[in-house]
């Protein structure tokens, strides 16, 4: 019997250790969910370097669009997620518990309408009656009926079909539509057999700017503050490789291979969809301009006026009358 007790208390010593490591395992587990933008952190899904960096076990998801990512976020399927600003602005707008904490990109060239070949189209003079396409409440939908608006026009005038881009892509090539407003590798795909009409950057200097970012849900960023920092750091290192490195980037880099072998499409494809980005350097990020100010952030007036259209276009139903406390800088201080 003496000799059991010892043993028997060992056995239960170890059993505790275990059961603690495995929370402490469960604790450093967390789903993050991509799309397939052309981005240099991207790299880092591939390379394994955010895992590496921030030490948690990281499920990637891959989603078509950022309402499917914001859907998931709202399921509890999904804690961080890469979104465009309408998405996360009518997630906002409807309460859900997220904070965009780093800023993947604003309006550029990434992000455009092109007009199919024979369509009729030649300038945005010609954008009535005709049958146009963009994902369900994603930053190309909410900038192609801006587009519309600031022509006069409405959607009587012009047929808006909010479908994914896989539909929009086959569509357009069976020629049931004019015009897709998308990004890459749907971007790439449309340009073959059509021109770019405008691009997401033209449409926000006619008053209408997006920016897509990460987001993460609020209890997340606060139980989790660590790893949004080495996240956001990780995205930081890439992001100035990117910007510094041109050569790193080109259409026979290691980056352009990996980013291809994760998206899709060619490493030429793939360093094409890179040029077209419009980043945000960290020390800007941090600044009222963009996620810094809290009532008087960028970020924040961006998702009150994206919510203010949406809601007129009776795309949902409430605007929430601040929006600071879905954004915080806090991940890049």
């Amino acid at each position: 019997m003496k000799f059991w007790k010892p043993l028997a208390i060992a056995a239960a010593g170890t059993l505790a250790l275990a059961s603690a490591f495995s929370a402490l395992a469960a604790d450093k587990k967390v789903v993050v969910g991509y799309q397939t933008d052309a981005l240099p952190s991207a790299v880092a899904i591939a390379n394994g370097d955010f895992a590496k960096t921030t030490g948690y076990q990281i499920d990637f998801r891959k989603f078509n669009s950022g309402a499917d990512v914001v859907a998931a976020i709202a399921s509890g399927d999904v804690q961080v997620g890469y979104v465009g600003s309408s998405p996360y602005a009518a997630a906002a707008s409807r309460g859900l518990d997220i904070q965009g904490f780093y800023l993947a990109s604003i309006s550029g060239t990434d992000e455009a309408l092109v007009v199919r070949n024979g369509s009729g189209i030649k300038s945005v003079n010609d954008l009535k009656g005709k049958r146009l396409a963009a994902a369900p409440v994603s930053t190309d939908h909410y900038q192609l009926l801006a587009l519309i608006k600031s022509q006069g026009l409405t959607e009587k005038d012009v047929t808006v079909l909010a479908i994914p881009q896989p539909e929009i892509v086959a569509a357009y090539n069976r020629g049931d539509i004019d015009g897709g407003f998308v990004w890459d590798p749907a971007l790439t795909e449309l340009k073959k057999n059509g021109a770019v009409l405008v691009t997401s950057k033209d449409v926000a200097e006619k008053g209408a700017p997006t920016f897509s970012a990460w987001v993460a849900t609020g209890k997340f960023a606060k139980e989790h503050p660590e790893f949004l920092k080495n996240y956001a750091a990780v995205i930081d290192k890439y992001s100035q490789s990117f910007a510094t490195d041109k050569a790193a980037w080109g259409p026979d880099s290691e980056n352009t291979k990996q980013l291809a072998k994760l998206l899709g499409g060619t490493p030429a494809d793939q360093a094409a969809g890179l040029k077209n980005l419009n980043l945000v350097p960290r020390g800007e990020q941090v600044s009222e301009a963009w996620l810094g100010g809290g009532e008087k952030s960028g970020v924040a007036k961006i998702l009150k006026e994206t919510s203010a259209f949406l809601k007129e276009q009776k795309k949902i139903s409430q605007v929430q009358g601040s929006y600071a406390k879905y954004v915080t800088p806090t991940a890049l201080k």
